[in-house]
């Protein structure tokens, strides 16, 4: 399993639909891909939890991804959300 902690940014200046490409992002990936925010957690490849989120520039939160490509996912989603 790996975690990595980030803080969103310019997550909607840099692309016009962020939720849906993040869920693309997503399921390019074989493992389960959760992100945590406090007491809420989403599971990144559904369009509706992510929507729900609320996710915005600032926001920190936990990428947990687990399977035999958890580290290209946690990384793919990182930088997805911080570049």
């Amino acid at each position: 399993m790996v975690k990595k902690q980030i803080c969103i940014v310019n997550l909607e200046k840099t692309y016009d639909r962020p939720f849906s490409e993040l869920v693309r992002t997503a399921c390019q990936f074989q493992s389960r891909i959760l992100l945590h925010y406090g007491t809420k957690q989403v599971n990144a490849k559904s369009i509706m939890g992510v929507m729900a989120f609320e996710l915005s520039e600032g926001t920190v939160l936990t990428i947990t991804a687990e399977g035999n490509d958890e580290a290209a996912a946690a990384k793919a989603l990182e930088a997805f959300l911080t570049d």
